[in-house]
């Protein structure tokens, strides 16, 4: 499913798509704008929409980048209705690189927040102006949440991600990974139960997705494991078996 996608652009060699669903997403903000006040409605609402989203990007060229100064390839970021998601060629396995790389997306939401606070500051009152400048608060609050948000301990979501990172430099991979696992899945069902309770179906759908995706990628690295320690035992048996070959035995 992943690859019902449109592509649009390449940005240093990283290609960017939109999936499918997300013009369903912008057809029903479009459709709620304009039953809420016509065409200023639809476009306020489309516009705030596709500016989120910007900063969306913006997180995951934060990821992006400094995976590519550590040498990983970017195959392409996509935008999903639930958000982005960078595909690496391969996750980096050294606590600190990881580390790093998980901390640059929030990093960036929360730098575009500290330029808009020192430019336009935070709204008075409880709602935004139709204005530039009320889109540009509300952009305010939104990547502050937004980088907050993902600090949540809910892997693989970027909080779930550092913990990993802490949790390897002190113990196996795998173990590290098993750990943050539990943990995001602990998070993602109390995420769940609050947004059925409060009405917020998006979120308990986000929540849903993200413990799927947990437990697809703690299998992943289990499997990697599995493999790896079977290339292993391969691997002696040969050069134990070439050892020997060359050095046999004398007889007594």
């Amino acid at each position: 499913m992943l690859s019902w996608s449109l592509n649009l652009f390449r940005v240093r060699g990283i290609l960017l798509s939109v999936h499918a669903s997300f013009f369903l997403l912008l057809a029903w903000i479009a459709h709620e704008g304009w039953q809420l006040d016509g065409w200023t409605g639809l476009i306020w609402s489309t516009g705030t929409l596709l500016a989120f989203f910007a900063c969306v990007v913006l997180h995951e060229f934060g990821h992006s980048f400094t995976a590519m100064h550590f040498g990983i390839g970017v195959r392409r970021i996509l935008l999903m209705p639930i958000g982005g998601m960078a595909e690496f060629e391969a996750i980096p396995r050294e606590p600190s690189r990881e580390f790093l790389i998980t901390l640059a997306g929030p990093a960036v939401n929360f730098a575009i927040a500290a330029v808009l606070w020192l430019t336009v500051g935070f709204p008075e009152g409880d709602g935004y102006t139709l204005t530039p400048l009320g889109l540009a608060q509300l952009l305010l609050n939104a990547n502050i949440a937004m980088g907050v948000f993902n600090l949540l301990p809910a892997f693989p979501m970027d909080g779930g991600r550092i913990l990993r990172a802490i949790l390897a430099s002190r113990m196996s991979y795998l173990r590290a990974t098993a750990i943050a696992a539990t943990v995001g899945k602990l998070v993602c069902l109390a995420g769940i139960v609050y947004g059925i309770w409060e009405s917020w179906w998006m979120l308990a759908i986000l929540f849903a997705f993200i413990f799927f995706a947990g437990e697809a990628e703690l299998r992943a690295v289990r499997r990697r494991e599995i493999e790896d320690a079977h290339w292993r035992e391969m691997l002696a048996r040969y050069y134990a078996s070439r050892a020997q070959d060359e050095f046999p035995s004398l007889p007594r």
